[in-house]
């Protein structure tokens, strides 16, 4: 029988390279890669479900799936994984020297379901901020009239406010015209140095260290989705991408252990390296359900009582049922 002809669109990522070079074969699968930004990824698979296979935003996965219209099936592949106390910034001249002190205050995002953003309020209420105690505004970040990808209804506590037209929220940071910003990516004044843009927790390293010892949570970004009728025309698909993506991720941890040249444009890998071992455990990026339950459970509450899932979703049901489980010898 001959290799099914796949779309796969996915982030370039040393886990994903061996996939996108041939490194590692899909079983029964003949790929073709196209390595994208997260942002144009899900927008065109949530608008226009445009690749067979898509990494996926993990909000806006459960949005659908609780909506009962995803296109997608997921896989417990998960391309990105973040702590996001580093997510979190403020204008230091407006008074904001810890979490507290957002309340009442104006803080920008570019879209409300971000799966970033669901993590950064779920850090924020661990401080006792509620989503409802910030005014929100939404924009786009460097160009104006960012669009949600999917539509949302928002709690009736939450207080969101458009960007006045024609402005950004890189714009109206820089002006002071509002308090902070909350998003996965930098705005442009904070990587240029404002001398009044900062992050909310200057050391995001030991804050999110000290979150996992308490929670044991590595925030999960995205998932692998499989467009929904492939996934049921062909039930072996799912679990043959969970073992090329798992072999593939393994394959780009052996090369950052390889200590003889470092294989990324950074100082210090190995003794950071060292450090989220000794956090996070001898395999530091686990994917599958075993696990990572409790991670996946917090989300799915948070995504309900944040408005985003139309109800609360269970982890039983997030993924294709070929993949909550794999062969042992």
């Amino acid at each position: 029988m001959a290799n099914l002809t796949l779309s796969i669109a996915m982030g370039d990522y040393d886990r994903t390279r061996p996939i996108h070079d041939g490194r590692v074969k899909i079983d029964g699968v003949t790929p073709i890669t196209q390595l994208l930004s997260p942002e144009e990824m899900f927008f065109r698979a949530f608008r226009h479900e445009a690749f067979d296979i898509s990494e996926l935003s993990f909000s806006s996965y459960c949005v659908k799936l609780a909506q009962g219209d995803s296109p997608y099936i997921a896989v417990p592949v998960y391309l990105s994984r973040a702590f996001r106390h580093s997510s979190v910034y403020i204008r230091t001249d407006k008074g904001i020297n810890k979490p507290a002190d957002l309340k009442g205050k104006r803080i920008g995002i570019a879209e409300w379901q971000l799966t970033a953003n669901v993590w950064a309020r779920g850090i924020l209420e661990d401080y006792g901020v509620k989503p409802s105690d910030i005014k929100w505004v939404r924009g786009g970040m460097h160009t104006p009239g960012r669009p949600e990808k999917i539509k949302v209804d928002l709690p009736a506590d939450i207080d969101m406010a458009a960007a006045p037209d024609g402005t950004t929220l890189d714009g109206l940071l820089r002006a002071g015209e509002i308090d902070g910003f909350m998003g996965p990516r930098t705005l442009a004044c904070f990587d240029e140095g404002h001398p009044h843009v900062d992050r909310l927790f200057a050391d995001g390293i030991k804050s999110a260290s000290e979150h996992y010892e308490r929670t044991k949570i590595f925030p999960i970004m995205h998932v692998l989705g499989v467009r929904t009728e492939l996934a049921n025309a062909h039930p072996w698909l799912p679990g043959a991408l969970l073992k090329a993506f798992s072999q593939s991720k393994l394959m780009a941890q052996s090369a950052l252990s390889d200590t003889s040249a470092t294989k990324v444009t950074m100082p210090f890998v190995e003794d950071t390296l060292v450090s989220a071992r000794r956090l996070l455990g001898p395999d530091i990026w686990t994917y599958g359900v075993p696990g990572n339950e409790h991670v996946l459970d917090t989300f799915l509450d948070m995504h309900y009582r944040q408005g985003l899932s139309a109800r609360r979703l269970q982890v039983e049901e997030l993924f294709h049922p070929g993949t909550y489980e794999a062969f042992s010898l």
